[in-house]
């Protein structure tokens, strides 16, 4: 008996630049990385494509499922009523390119730090709000509240994509000035 999928991360194909770009500052920062860029940078190019399309994340009503991996695949499957926290993180870089990084901690967990990191869902904040909004409903047992919250998810993207706008028609006026 399969669970109904509540919803499926996509994932934003800017995080291929951020990674590049985290690659080209390590091997400078390094010294002794700068001549292995000639060999990196093309294995790069040839395998990020493959390791994002590898990555997926699905919310049901029970559980997260999260895979990856290209050559080493993996695939954890977290209860949502174990998860104690999902931090939304935003680094300067990040920034730069809009992403989030997703960390997921869950109850009874051995080692520090997030279970699981998932770095560039488009919308991780209705991703997040989603997850909290099942396990809620886990916990109590109130069927409506994934409900209401779906319609104040589309709202809140909604709001999202208005704020974008206003965003870049400020930085149109600004560049104009």
């Amino acid at each position: 008996m399969s669970e109904k999928i509540i919803i499926n991360a996509t994932f934003n194909p800017a995080v291929k630049i951020y990674w590049l770009i985290n690659l080209l500052l390590l091997s400078t920062i390094t010294v002794v990385g700068i001549p292995f860029l000639i060999i990196s940078i093309p294995l790069f190019f040839l395998i990020s494509s493959r390791i994002l399309a590898a990555m997926s994340a699905t919310v049901t009503e029970r559980k997260l499922v999260v895979k990856r991996g290209v050559f080493q695949k993996e695939e954890k499957s977290i209860p949502l009523e174990k998860i104690t926290d999902v931090a939304m993180v935003q680094g300067p870089l990040m920034r730069v390119f809009n992403l989030y990084r997703l960390s997921f901690e869950t109850a009874g967990q051995s080692a520090q730090g997030a279970l699981v990191s998932l770095i560039g869902i488009n919308d991780a904040d209705i991703f997040r709000e989603t997850i909290l909004a099942q396990k809620d409903k886990l916990l109590t047992g109130n069927s409506e509240m994934p409900e209401h919250r779906n319609y104040e998810n589309s709202d809140m993207k909604a709001l999202v994509e208005s704020v974008k706008r206003i965003e870049l028609l400020l930085d149109k006026a600004l560049k104009e000035q």
